[in-house]
C-alpha cells in the first residue's frame, strides 16, 4: 500500500495580516508553529516506526518551518520543491488583499479558464500553475517509496491530488479541491489492483487540541 500525506501549512503572517500570499514569503505565526507540531505528531501516529518515508516541501518559508518540524520527528531531510508553491500573484504579493480584489477579473464560467488573464501584472495563469505542479508530482510519484509526504499550500492541494488521480490538464479549469490551512489529506494505492483513492480529504482533527490552547 502505498500512500501520500499531503500537509497544507498553517496559519501564516500573511493570514492574520490580511495581505495576499501566493510566493510572498510569510512566515508561520506563533499559532501555526504550534499546529506544525500537531501535524507532525499525527503523522506520526499514522505511518508505521520503521517504514521508509519521504519529505517533501514547497521552498517558500511557511513551508519549510512546517516540513522542518515534521522532519525533526521522522529523522529526514526535507526535500524542497519550488514547483510546490502556491500560485503566483505577480505584483500584488505581500499588498492587502483589497488592493488585488479591486483589480481581479474572475475567469469566466464558461469558455477558456486555464489561460485566463485576470489582469495583475506577473500572476500565473491556471494553466502555468498546474502545469509546474503536476510536474513536481511527476517525479515523486516516479520514486517508489511506501510513504510520502508532501507540504504545500491550500490553492495547490488541488492540483497534488488531480495529479494523484490522473485527471488530464485540459479537464482542470473547473476543478477545486477544498482543504483547511493546517490540514492533512491522504492518498492511498492499493498493491492490488494499483486503484488510486482520496482516502480523506483536509482532515484537521488533530488542530483540535492546538485551538483548545
Amino acid at each position: 500500500m502505498r500512500t501520500l500525506h499531503v500537509v497544507t501549512h498553517p496559519e501564516a503572517t500573511h493570514h492574520v495580516e490580511g495581505v495576499v500570499g501566493g510566493w510572498h514569503d510569510s512566515r508561520l505565526t506563533p499559532a501555526g508553529v504550534r499546529a506544525a507540531a500537531s501535524i507532525a505528531r499525527a503523522l506520526r501516529t499514522r505511518i508505521p516506526d520503521g517504514a521508509e518515508v519521504e519529505l517533501f516541501s514547497s521552498d517558500l518559508r511557511r513551508t519549510r518551518q512546517t516540513a522542518e518540524e515534521i522532519a525533526e520527528l521522522f529523522g529526514v531531510r526535507p526535500i524542497p520543491d519550488r514547483r510546490l508553491r502556491e500560485k503566483s500573484y505577480g505584483v500584488a504579493e505581500g499588498r492587502p488583499q483589497e488592493w488585488l480584489d479591486r483589480r481581479f477579473v474572475p475567469p469566466p464560467a464558461t469558455g477558456e479558464r486555464l489561460e485566463h488573464d485576470e489582469g495583475v501584472e506577473g500572476a500565473e495563469t491556471k494553466a502555468a500553475w498546474v502545469r509546474r505542479v503536476y510536474a513536481a508530482m511527476d517525479e515523486i510519484l516516479r520514486r517508489p517509496c511506501e510513504h510520502q509526504i508532501i507540504v504545500t499550500h491550500g490553492g495547490s492541494l488541488t492540483f497534488v491530488v488531480a495529479a494523484w488521480i490522473g485527471m488530464p490538464i485540459e479537464s482542470l479549469g473547473h476543478v477545486g479541491f477544498r482543504a483547511p490551512s493546517g490540514s492533512i489529506t491522504t492518498l492511498r494505492e492499493d498493491d492490488f489492483f494499483h486503484n488510486r483513492q482520496v482516502a480523506d480529504l483536509g482532515d484537521t482533527r488533530h488542530l483540535d487540541a492546538v485551538e483548545a490552547d
